[in-house]
């Protein structure tokens, strides 16, 4: 929720002020944020001000994380240009689900060597702690980047949106189509790499090393394989990869959800790879569409509602619903409900989108790079 209005505030900011003035704040406040979640005051020192910080510090953390996707989608793909953005914006997922294995392969190992009992006793603050000088490092770079050439040219032409919220609101079916798109894709992320993990060792009862293993190779697999979907779509397209996945990813969820029964772990890693695999494959292409169904001079703010609101809606829930649905029914193949829905409305949304969609999009945003926007205003 707190990445929803993250997204609202930061998405028109950066389609106001810029791009990398926007991730800079963005920055500040997420490694700020998680460094201070390292140097907490126990609830023996301060009583019950240590657990409503950490909250306090929670929010931050998801009202700043609403608000890069946004601003480092336009980013990327203003820098990349129309006949990379597949390739580049590809990169945004891979680094993502690149980030949480690495973030799993820390924790993991420090609990490995420092033991369970120095973890709890303090050792749990090392991974945040590292934040600060990694968010230093990463707020170097950033400093050292040039804002993106397409927005240069909305402030040399003086186009860019003074209400940029507002104006998003008149492309709904743009918005539309990307929240539609984005649905598959949220709810396999969270299913791949939160999900399967509790499915594995509270309801297959697989043991804690095998849960490990799978989550990490199937994470792996999928990051791996969003490059190569991304170069693909740049070259062949976007709608026929995407619908084609869709339907494979689909496939896939049914042929895991019903190898559940009666699973071990020989018998279950290979639709758990399967749906890892389209996963990937699929993911590697809506931030490239996201970018070409929005103009440049409200594509921050538009991706921002856009992409966040499905997120939260089928994302961070997905554990929760599947876990709901097992519950009810008694049926550890009743999460299938939930995922094929996901993937239904994700292809309803790719059968309905349109070339015109993605060339008025184009036009728009000739408009505004070109200046003719700030004339048709002045007049």
């Amino acid at each position: 929720m707190f990445g929803h209005w993250g997204g609202l505030f930061f998405g028109p900011l950066a389609d106001r002020v810029g791009r990398k003035r926007t991730l800079l704040i963005v920055l500040l406040l997420m490694a700020g944020a998680t460094f201070a979640i390292g140097v907490l005051p126990t609830e023996e020192l301060v009583g019950w001000v240590a657990p409503a910080l950490l909250v306090l510090i929670r929010c931050v953390q998801g009202f700043s994380a609403g608000g890069e996707i946004g601003t480092v989608t336009s980013f990327i793909a203003e820098y990349a240009g129309p006949g990379r953005r597949g390739y580049s914006t590809s990169w945004l997922m891979a680094t993502a689900v690149g980030g949480l294995v690495l973030g799993g392969l820390v924790s993991n190992g420090l609990i490995y060597l420092l033991g369970d009992e120095t973890m709890l006793n303090g050792g749990w603050r090392i991974p945040f702690l590292i934040a600060g000088p990694l968010g230093l490092i990463a707020l170097y770079i950033r400093m050292k980047l040039e804002d993106s050439p397409e927005f240069r040219k909305l402030l040399s032409h003086g186009t860019t949106s003074k209400a940029p919220l507002r104006e998003a609101m008149r492309w709904k079916r743009a918005m539309g189509l990307v929240f539609c798109i984005i649905t598959l894709l949220a709810s396999m992320f969270y299913l791949v790499l939160t999900f399967a993990s509790t499915y594995m060792s509270n309801t297959l009862e697989f043991d804690s090393g095998t849960t490990l293993l799978f989550v990490f190779v199937a994470s792996t697999l999928g990051a791996v394989v969003m490059p190569f979907g991304g170069m693909f779509t740049d070259r062949y397209g976007r709608k026929p990869f995407l619908l084609v996945m869709a339907v494979l990813a689909a496939g896939a969820l049914v042929w895991m959800f019903l190898a559940a029964r009666d699973a071990n772990p020989a018998t279950f890693i290979a639709p758990l790879l399967a749906v890892a695999l389209f996963f990937g494959l699929y993911s590697s292409t809506p931030y490239a569409v996201m970018t070409e169904l929005l103009p440049t001079h409200i594509r921050s703010t538009g991706i921002a509602v856009a992409y966040n609101l499905p997120v939260a809606v089928f994302g961070g829930s997905a554990p929760m619903i599947a876990t709901a649905l097992i519950a009810a029914t008694g049926n550890i193949s009743a999460p299938l409900i939930f995922f094929l829905g996901t993937a239904l409305l994700s292809i309803i949304g790719l059968l309905v989108l349109r070339q015109s969609d993605f060339d008025r999009s184009s036009e728009a945003s000739e408009r505004a790079l070109s200046g003719q926007e700030q004339v048709a205003r002045s007049k």
